[in-house]
């Protein structure tokens, strides 16, 4: 199975400081055919203006993993944390049972980011935080694993049976993600379009996949394409 959800048919909330699309329902907008997809749960596609940016504000029980395409972003939170993560890099705020934190964009110029919600195996849990940098050039033509909550993976650890991962691909290659029937798998291309089983997926659509054991995608121009891999939620 596969559903192209173009950019134009998200939801849309532009705050002028914040413009934000929303591939899942989420704040005021509202689609009961886009709640969730297996355990991912939020993918909002942000765009912060420079000296902008979310005063503190809690949460709770959720895995957050934000993926920032331009600019940068600096955390602060109650635990003492704080971090700039820059454009390829990824940060991780497991919630657990609480913690109250804070997002602004210090740069002159906008920030675009993905904020990803998954859903964790269990609630509660100690907070946590983290980043960490993913060159680009590490990611050409195979997919390299951001965030996991997998033993053994090489990345940022998250408390979900979920994975993030990333691709950079060449004009015309193609490239092959393995996977189980039972998995949902979500992936957005942060630039350039992609052709999956026939069909294009454009800059900043996303393309909802269950049921199949390997997606083959081919760009058709240079793309830049993140991927979250969950089990059903139970």
């Amino acid at each position: 199975m596969l559903d192209i959800r173009p950019f134009s048919s998200l939801g849309h909330a532009n705050h002028g400081w914040l413009d934000a699309r929303h591939h899942f329902s989420f704040a005021g907008y509202m689609d009961r055919h886009r709640m969730h997809w297996g355990r991912l749960r939020v993918w909002n596609d942000d765009r912060i203006e420079g000296g902008t940016g979310f005063g503190a504000h809690p949460h709770k029980d959720m895995e957050i993993i934000t993926y920032v395409r331009t600019g940068a972003i600096s955390h602060e939170d109650s635990l003492g944390n704080k971090g700039r993560t820059e454009a390829g890099d990824v940060q991780v705020m497991s919630a657990g049972s609480g913690i109250t934190h804070a997002e602004f964009n210090k740069e002159t110029q906008d920030t675009t980011l993905f904020q990803i919600w998954i859903i964790p195996n269990e609630t509660g849990g100690t907070p946590g935080w983290g980043t960490r940098p993913f060159p680009k050039n590490d990611r050409n033509g195979r997919f390299v694993t951001l965030a996991s909550g997998f033993k053994g993976d090489d990345a940022l650890p998250i408390r979900a049976e979920a994975r993030v991962l990333g691709v950079t691909l060449k004009a015309g290659e193609t490239v092959t993600f393995e996977t189980r029937r039972e998995n949902f798998s979500y992936l957005v291309p942060a630039t350039g379009s992609l052709e999956i089983e026939g069909q294009t997926v454009a800059t900043r659509d996303g393309a909802a996949l269950t049921d199949v054991e390997r997606i083959v995608m081919t760009a058709k121009e240079d793309a830049e394409i993140v991927l979250v891999e969950s089990g059903p939620l139970d």
